[in-house]
């Protein structure tokens, strides 16, 4: 709700708004309602005119349309606001009158029937305006469908107008780790287009990079091999002792070419996998680093089935295993399977990583080895693959301090069903 096409909407139809209730607000203090307590005046000094008049010229029943004097009131229904404006400005003149102001059902306009003093009525038309219902409802509904018309008109404005921030938007979070990008669809209004052009331009720009750091790191590690192959047969002339620091130099260089063109790989690569048992893939892969003298002990785990490039996973796993057992003393890992996940726990005994290092370990060549103890051999790619591999998988790597250790915590969405089973079987 913090997007920016939400706070411009909400500013457009706040301000439309805002505008709207000053308006009415203003139409209210200016168009005042007619002063009715004039009329009402004018009402009482009339009726006192008529009955001194009718009073004082002992006046004969008149069955004229105006006025007349009748036996009894004017029937129909009677208007009780009016009847009792009328009835409060007479009190005020001292006339103990009490009238009644009624709509007989055979006359267009109401009458009002005035008592006289000898049990007679005086019966007279009069023009006053009869109020009508009082409906607040109205009001209410009138500002509603207002309120609603110009929400939807602001809405498909703000729209139209962010299109092509929410096609960037949309463009960034289809970003794969192998940098490729969807081409978005060129149509619609100008900016639009003009967006979407521009995302097509940098999506080949980056897929032309990414090819390119591909060939320079694989091309640098395929070119390293020859001299470094020379520089093993001259190692053969040198003494026992000076030829084995330099070997092992050497074997140094060749792992770190090794696992840059394997981590370049990894961010290319571009395929969804295939579903597997995790359980089986961590069992196996902990029984053949014990084969090999790593320090791997398997714990509880549970079947869980999920999608992943089975040899790309399997050496994840083999370089956090070791990395566990290498640097930690020893790895303690097992499988759970929480809800619709398939989590692997890789605990080890060693000294932790400092907090202020953790956000910084999957970047390649970090070395944390002072923090975790002597030197060790290794080019400083093993967690950037790892993290690359899993990443590109669907999962999720995360590192963290325990009491005494350290806890790696791999997360995987587990595939469920029968699909799953039938893919797995």
């Amino acid at each position: 709700m913090n997007s920016m096409r939400t706070k411009l909407t909400a500013l457009l139809v706040g301000s439309v708004l805002g505008v709207l209730v000053v308006a009415t607000g203003l139409s209210l203090l200016l168009l005042k309602p007619p002063d009715f307590s004039r009329v009402d005046n004018a009402t009482a000094t009339q009726i006192g005119m008529l009955v001194d008049l009718a009073e004082g010229s002992r006046m004969a029943p008149d069955e004229g349309a105006y006025a007349r004097i009748a036996d009894a009131p004017a029937g129909g229904r009677q208007i009780e606001p009016i009847m009792e404006a009328v009835n409060a400005a007479l009190a005020q003149r001292g006339r103990a009158l009490k009238v009644s102001i009624s709509e007989p059902a055979d006359f267009d306009w109401p009458v009002i029937s005035v008592p006289l003093s000898d049990g007679r009525w005086l019966i007279v038309p009069t023009g006053l305006p009869v109020p009508g219902p009082r409906n607040a409802w109205a009001l209410v509904g009138w500002i509603l469908l207002v309120a609603v018309g110009v929400t939807l008109v602001m809405v498909c404005a703000v729209h139209r107008l962010t299109e092509p921030l929410a096609l960037l938007q949309r463009t960034a979070d289809a970003i794969r780790p192998c940098g490729s990008v969807e081409p978005a669809p060129e149509k619609g209004p100008a900016e639009v287009r003009a967006a979407a052009r521009a995302i097509n331009q940098l999506a080949a720009r980056l897929h032309e990079v990414m090819e390119s750091r591909m060939r320079l790191v694989a091309a640098a590690g395929h070119d390293l091999r020859t001299p470094m192959t020379r520089m093993r047969l001259r190692a053969e002339f040198l003494g026992e002792e000076e030829r084995a620091a330099f070997i092992e130099d050497l074997d140094e260089l060749d792992r770190i070419a090794d696992s840059a063109i394997r981590l370049v790989r990894e961010e290319v690569e571009d395929d969804a996998g295939e579903a597997l048992r995790l359980d089986a893939m961590v069992a196996d892969t902990a029984t053949e680093l014990r084969a090999i003298g790593y320090a791997v002990s398997l714990g509880r785990t549970a079947p869980v089935t999920i999608r992943a490039r089975p040899e790309a996973l399997r050496r994840a796993l083999r370089n956090l295993f070791i990395n566990a057992a290498t640097h930690g003393r020893q790895a303690m890992v097992r499988v759970e399977a929480p809800e619709t996940i398939g989590r692997v726990l890789i605990e080890d005994e060693g000294p932790g990583i400092p907090e202020e290092l953790l956000p910084r370990v999957f970047e390649p060549f970090f070395r944390v080895d002072p923090a975790r103890g002597a030197p060790m051999p290794g080019a400083g790619l093993g967690l950037a693959i790892a993290a690359q591999i899993v990443t590109r998988s669907g999962g999720t790597l995360v590192l963290e301090n325990m009491a005494l250790g350290l806890r790696q915590r791999i997360d995987f969405p587990a595939v469920c069903g029968e699909t799953a089973l039938s893919e797995a079987g």
